[in-house]
């Protein structure tokens, strides 16, 4: 396959269906709803197959690249990404009598140590490609670090808002990978706010949450990349952390369409939307039976991530959700607190809240029996645990005095 194929055929609004052109400049369609990417699928099932991808020795997702917007390579904006690993529970889930795989895709080994980095790789390339100069986003943390790192690589200037309470190790990641970096004493909706206000008077672009297109398309990879990891077998169930839920909508995406190339079965994975109980605008109108979900008040959660009152997104969540017989769920930010504990002392595998979250969620799902022992699941852990507070480490030993060996 030559580097520079691409199957794209145009935009579409995921509301309406209307198609916008390509290689344009685009951010929400003329309804206000996010763009989708549209390919030629039935041009490519016969050009491209799975050996293709088996045999890539392109560095991460960028394997999956027929199935991505970048035209050139030389467009590509690459910080090194890799295939992040699924690593089996197994101590955790003993004692559930669990009869099928369980396992987390740990997404903090991408760059800049967050899954965010697929979505803004793919954004900060199309910017390149559509000649943008100057980038600008809200974030609770991870995406705002991402953007810096990527759009820095590519000689662009960035500029970032974040809640005031973001973890401060974010906040100086962010800063020191290259943005003009500002606190705002609001939510992340509100830092929206002043990208959208910005874009006339500054002039930068804004790549919030899919308010543009290939934010979704980079995050599809993590679709692709399971379903390759797990030979073409998709899992029963999958757990995913949603704030304004771009990684879900992305994976419903790729699985939709390798499924029309023929890669996959017909059998597709549940997809669960958790989120936090102090944050959970997606769950409760999913859980009242409708389509879009209203402003959540005085969002709070330590997991700052998934701390989205709104989601430009929100139909195409709960419509995955709907489509794949899935569901939304809640924890409490105790139960996030345990998981992430409870997996790090078994697993040796240390969470982020939001990757927390989700295993809180599983076990919270089996017991309610929304979910099987016999079903096999995935749960996404988005960032590294570094990035976030843990616990004081207090025990002390004094060299000097007598050392009480019995106490070990």
């Amino acid at each position: 396959m030559a580097n520079s194929e691409n199957f794209v055929t145009h935009l579409e609004c995921s509301l309406t269906g209307k198609k916008y052109e390509k290689n344009k400049i685009h951010g929400l369609s003329e309804e206000g709803k996010p763009l989708l990417v549209r390919y030629d699928l039935e041009t490519m099932k016969k050009v491209i197959s799975r050996d293709d991808v088996a045999n890539s020795n392109e560095p991460g997702f960028w394997r999956y690249s027929f199935m991505l917007p970048v035209e050139k390579k030389e467009d590509r904006v690459s910080l090194g990404e890799v295939i992040t690993p699924l690593i089996e529970l197994d101590s955790s889930i003993k004692k559930f009598d669990v009869n099928a795989s369980v396992m987390v895709k740990d997404e903090g080994l991408l760059p800049t140590s967050s899954f965010k980095a697929r979505g803004l790789a793919l954004a900060v390339s199309m910017a390149k490609q559509l000649k943008l100069k100057h980038l600008a986003i809200p974030t609770n943390g991870n995406a705002g670090a991402a953007l810096a790192a990527y759009a820095s690589r590519a000689g662009m200037k960035s500029t970032v808002f974040c809640p005031d309470d973001t973890p401060e190790i974010n906040i100086r990641e962010i800063e020191r990978l290259g943005a003009e970096t500002f606190m705002v004493n609001g939510l992340i909706n509100e830092c929206g706010k002043i990208v959208l206000e910005g874009k006339e008077k500054v002039g930068w672009f804004d790549v919030s949450t899919l308010k543009e297109p290939y934010r979704i398309e980079g995050k599809k990879t993590m679709g692709l990349e399971l379903a390759e990891q797990l030979n073409w077998r998709l899992p029963d169930v999958i757990f995913y952390p949603t704030g304004g839920g771009t990684g879900l909508i992305g994976m419903w995406k790729a699985f939709s369409e390798l499924l029309e190339l023929g890669w996959i079965e017909n059998k597709m994975p549940r997809m669960v939307a958790v989120q936090a109980e102090g944050c959970a605008p997606i769950y409760k109108a999913w859980n009242e039976g409708k389509e879009f979900a209203p402003l959540w008040n005085n969002a709070k959660t330590i997991a700052s991530g998934i701390r989205v009152p709104i989601a430009v997104g929100d139909f195409l969540i709960i419509r995955a959700v709907n489509e794949s017989n899935g569901f939304s769920i809640t924890v409490s930010d105790d139960e996030i607190v345990k998981a992430r504990d409870e997996i790090s002392i078994s697993e040796g595998a240390l969470l982020c809240p939001e990757g927390a979250a989700t295993f809180a969620a599983y076990k919270k799902s089996l017991s309610s029996n929304l979910v099987s022992k016999d079903e096999s699941a995935v749960l996404f852990n988005c960032a590294t645990g570094l990035k976030y507070q843990l616990p004081e480490v207090t025990n002390f030993i004094n060299k000097n005095d007598p050392i009480n060996y019995s106490r070990f």
